[in-house]
């Protein structure tokens, strides 16, 4: 068998999951995930269309910038990006959500799945004020499931240790890396100049 399609197949494979495992799902928000997502300043968003195609995409701000509202509801400000909307667009037609909740030094991680609403209320807008702005939507998640995530692919990748980073030069600027995708003339603007017009919209 070198092709696996059923589940039957698949579990030829791999090994039963543990009780403990399947256990550990909840369907509410308890202390120590509300610890872990008051530490956390990195959240990975995955999302998909009506058609079943998937987008996944790196949101972050200062820890705790996803707010617990109780222990079935999270509100997730929308900063801004580049404008594709992708993951918004994608919740406006598929209204579920799988987020993954990253602490820095923490190999663990906070898995949440649920239904979304995306939301313009200033009473849900204005807590999230940042730099005297105001975010434009705010994601209200009704958790369906959460469960901790063990180590073992942080500790294969070793993303928190200082022998896993790379240095910044050892690939180009990310506008010469779509300078060169597309064949676009005219210089690329250096990666010292990136950050500081980042910083400039974060918010």
């Amino acid at each position: 068998m070198a092709k696996i399609e059923t589940v039957e197949q698949l579990r030829t494979v791999y090994a039963q999951p543990s009780e403990l495992v399947i256990r550990k799902a909840l369907p509410r928000l308890e202390k120590h995930c509300r610890r872990i997502i008051a530490l956390s300043p990195m959240v990975m968003v995955g999302t998909s269309d009506a058609k079943g195609g998937q987008d996944v995409t790196p949101r972050g701000g200062d820890p705790g910038w996803v707010h617990v509202i109780d222990d079935k509801t999270l509100a997730m400000p929308d900063w801004p990006g580049n404008n594709r909307l992708d993951t918004l667009t994608n919740l406006l037609e598929r209204p579920r959500i799988g987020l993954l909740f990253l602490v820095p030094g923490l190999d663990e991680t906070l898995r949440v799945n649920g239904r979304v609403e995306l939301r313009t209320d200033d009473e849900l807008c204005r807590p999230f004020e940042t730099r005297g702005k105001l975010p434009r939507t705010v994601l209200i998640v009704t958790v369906d499931e959460a469960y901790l995530h063990c180590a073992k692919a942080f500790m294969r990748s070793k993303l928190w240790s200082p022998e896993g980073r790379i240095d910044r030069s050892t690939l180009p600027s990310i506008s010469e890396m779509i300078k060169d995708q597309l064949s676009l003339d005219g210089p690329a603007t250096p990666q010292s100049e990136i950050a500081p017009r980042y910083e400039k919209v974060l918010y």
